[in-house]
């Protein structure tokens, strides 16, 4: 099983449009989630999100980002979610402290 933690910083002000756009999530990102049985939990704190996620690789973990409408849902969320100059969207990998139970490597 593949792991990771990420966290990302939204711009202001912007949080009630992110948490919509998840509760709506786009039928074509659910199914993409779903045929590379990507589990994940996104979590908010003071303009921070923090994601963590768990596929069966590293290769269903890309392969969910391989696609037209991952690339259109990155446009979409750099509105939402600091970018850097080129305007891409900016996460951090978080470092793994401690694991448990399934999450053991």
């Amino acid at each position: 099983m593949f792991s990771i933690g990420l966290t990302f910083k939204l711009k202001p002000g912007c949080y009630p449009e992110y948490k919509k756009a998840h509760d709506e999530l786009w039928p074509e990102i659910a199914e993409t989630m779903s045929d590379n049985e990507i589990d994940m939990v996104i979590y908010y704190y003071q303009g921070r999100l923090f994601l963590h996620a768990s596929a069966p690789s590293r290769e269903h973990w890309e392969l969910n980002y391989a696609n037209d409408a991952a690339d259109r849902w990155a446009r979409y969320m750099s509105n939402l979610i600091e970018t850097n100059e080129e305007g891409e969207l900016i996460f951090e990998e978080l470092e793994e402290a401690f694991s448990f139970g399934e999450f053991k490597v």
